[in-house]
């Protein structure tokens, strides 16, 4: 049974002026090339975050956006969503460079209801893309798409 109280209706879209991507490497890079081919001369930042193995806890490694990012709208692109920590720790540091939650729209291909849930709690003005919601995601899809596993 589907629950329609989470489902919201898509009703199409129409080109904006202002947007960017930012790609959090290495498995948002994998989204790339297919906004690249919506959107051709669309400015793309990348964030690198890595997760302590054994604390969970993300760190930011690297960052560069447009210089003028804050007055963008954002495609963060993270194709599998799990436990949302890098997803926070990405949007913490974009809004640390004067960019709106409510001006982030994060795109992935899966997400946990547990990730999903952990953003919004704590940007619950984020908008969230995806085409799953399942409680069990795919692992390594990034090693998987640049045939490194």
């Amino acid at each position: 049974m589907v629950n329609t109280k989470s489902i919201s209706q898509y009703e199409g879209v129409r080109f904006e002026r202002g947007n960017c991507g930012v790609s959090i490497m290495r498995s948002g890079e994998a989204m790339e090339q297919g906004l690249r081919d919506c959107c051709r001369s669309i400015r793309i930042g990348k964030i690198l975050i890595q997760s302590d193995e054994e604390t969970l806890k993300a760190k930011v490694y690297y960052a560069k956006f447009p210089p003028d990012i804050y007055r963008r709208k954002v495609l963060l692109m993270y194709p599998i969503l799990s436990s949302g920590n890098t997803v926070v720790e990405a949007v913490r540091v974009l809004t640390d460079h004067g960019v709106q939650p409510s001006h982030i729209i994060l795109l992935s291909l899966f997400s946990t209801p547990h990730g999903a849930k952990s953003i919004i709690e704590e940007f619950p003005d984020i908008t969230i893309l995806t085409t799953e919601v399942h409680s069990v995601s795919p692992i390594h899809f990034g090693q998987k798409y640049f045939g490194t596993d």
